[in-house]
Protein backbone atom coordinates (compact mmCIF):
# COMPACT_ATOMS: atom_id res chain seq x y z
CA UNK A 1 0.00 0.00 0.00
CA UNK A 2 1.25 3.43 -0.87
CA UNK A 3 2.15 5.77 1.72
CA UNK A 4 3.22 9.13 2.57
CA UNK A 5 6.61 9.94 4.61
CA UNK A 6 6.92 13.72 5.79
CA UNK A 7 10.50 15.06 6.44
CA UNK A 8 12.03 18.85 7.21
CA UNK A 9 10.59 19.15 10.52
CA UNK A 10 12.16 19.84 13.76
CA UNK A 11 13.35 22.85 16.68
CA UNK A 12 13.17 26.37 15.18
CA UNK A 13 13.58 29.84 16.78
CA UNK A 14 10.58 32.08 16.92
CA UNK A 15 11.01 33.74 13.03
CA UNK A 16 12.78 31.22 11.56
CA UNK A 17 12.07 29.04 8.78
CA UNK A 18 11.66 25.68 7.92
CA UNK A 19 10.86 23.52 4.59
CA UNK A 20 8.65 20.50 5.08
CA UNK A 21 8.74 18.10 2.17
CA UNK A 22 6.18 14.61 1.59
CA UNK A 23 6.82 12.14 -1.00
CA UNK A 24 4.77 8.81 -1.84
CA UNK A 25 6.33 5.68 -1.14
CA UNK A 26 4.75 4.50 -4.51
CA UNK A 27 2.83 5.94 -7.62
CA UNK A 28 -0.98 7.52 -6.89
CA UNK A 29 -2.42 7.99 -9.91
CA UNK A 30 -4.73 11.40 -10.69
CA UNK A 31 -3.99 13.05 -7.48
CA UNK A 32 -6.03 16.01 -7.55
CA UNK A 33 -5.58 17.59 -4.23
CA UNK A 34 -2.01 18.32 -2.24
CA UNK A 35 -2.29 19.12 1.45
CA UNK A 36 -0.77 19.87 4.58
CA UNK A 37 -2.91 19.78 7.88
CA UNK A 38 -1.09 19.92 11.72
CA UNK A 39 -2.67 19.42 15.43
CA UNK A 40 -1.55 20.82 18.77
CA UNK A 41 -0.98 19.05 21.45
CA UNK A 42 -5.18 19.40 23.28
CA UNK A 43 -6.89 20.66 19.56
CA UNK A 44 -8.23 19.22 16.52
CA UNK A 45 -6.43 18.57 13.27
CA UNK A 46 -6.41 21.51 11.03
CA UNK A 47 -5.98 22.35 7.30
CA UNK A 48 -2.81 24.42 7.08
CA UNK A 49 -2.76 24.84 3.23
CA UNK A 50 -4.60 22.93 0.21
CA UNK A 51 -4.01 22.97 -3.59
CA UNK A 52 -6.02 21.25 -6.08
CA UNK A 53 -4.98 20.85 -9.91
CA UNK A 54 -5.57 23.86 -11.84
CA UNK A 55 -6.58 26.00 -8.81
CA UNK A 56 -5.65 28.37 -6.71
CA UNK A 57 -4.02 27.48 -3.14
CA UNK A 58 -5.68 28.01 -0.20
CA UNK A 59 -4.36 28.81 3.15
CA UNK A 60 -5.61 29.13 6.83
CA UNK A 61 -5.93 32.93 7.72
CA UNK A 62 -3.13 32.25 10.42
CA UNK A 63 -0.32 31.20 8.17
CA UNK A 64 -1.59 33.44 5.19
CA UNK A 65 1.32 35.17 3.91
CA UNK A 66 4.19 33.68 5.66
CA UNK A 67 3.57 29.40 4.52
CA UNK A 68 3.78 28.49 0.43
CA UNK A 69 2.47 25.56 -1.00
CA UNK A 70 3.91 23.92 -3.34
CA UNK A 71 3.37 20.23 -5.14
CA UNK A 72 4.41 18.42 -8.11
CA UNK A 73 2.23 15.43 -9.48
CA UNK A 74 4.43 14.49 -11.82
CA UNK A 75 6.71 13.26 -8.40
CA UNK A 76 3.54 12.87 -6.13
CA UNK A 77 5.57 15.43 -3.95
CA UNK A 78 4.54 18.44 -1.51
CA UNK A 79 6.11 20.95 0.16
CA UNK A 80 5.40 23.35 2.61
CA UNK A 81 7.70 26.59 2.89
CA UNK A 82 7.16 27.95 6.48
CA UNK A 83 8.65 31.85 6.98
CA UNK A 84 8.44 34.03 10.06
CA UNK A 85 7.64 30.88 12.38
CA UNK A 86 5.64 31.58 15.64
CA UNK A 87 6.00 29.73 18.69
CA UNK A 88 1.71 28.47 18.12
CA UNK A 89 2.85 27.13 14.64
CA UNK A 90 3.91 24.30 16.83
CA UNK A 91 2.33 21.16 15.93
CA UNK A 92 2.85 17.72 14.22
CA UNK A 93 2.21 18.40 10.34
CA UNK A 94 0.55 16.20 8.55
CA UNK A 95 0.39 15.55 4.26
CA UNK A 96 -2.49 14.64 2.55
CA UNK A 97 -3.23 13.24 -1.00
CA UNK A 98 -6.48 13.08 -2.50
CA UNK A 99 -6.84 11.15 -5.93
CA UNK A 100 -9.86 11.81 -8.36
CA UNK A 101 -10.90 7.98 -7.37
CA UNK A 102 -11.94 9.08 -3.91
CA UNK A 103 -8.54 7.27 -2.29
CA UNK A 104 -7.14 9.68 0.81
CA UNK A 105 -3.55 9.28 2.01
CA UNK A 106 -1.79 10.51 4.73
CA UNK A 107 1.61 10.76 6.23
CA UNK A 108 2.38 9.66 10.02
CA UNK A 109 3.31 13.58 10.65
CA UNK A 110 6.41 15.42 11.44
CA UNK A 111 6.76 17.90 14.23
CA UNK A 112 7.60 21.48 14.37
CA UNK A 113 8.64 22.91 17.37
CA UNK A 114 8.95 26.55 17.55
CA UNK A 115 10.43 28.22 20.76
CA UNK A 116 13.43 29.96 21.86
Amino acid sequence: QVQLVESGGGLVQPGGSLRLSCGASGIILSINVMGWYRQAPGNQRELVARVRSGASAIYADSVKGRFTISGDDARNTVYLQMNSLKPEDTAVYYCNFQSTYGADYWGKGTLVTVSS
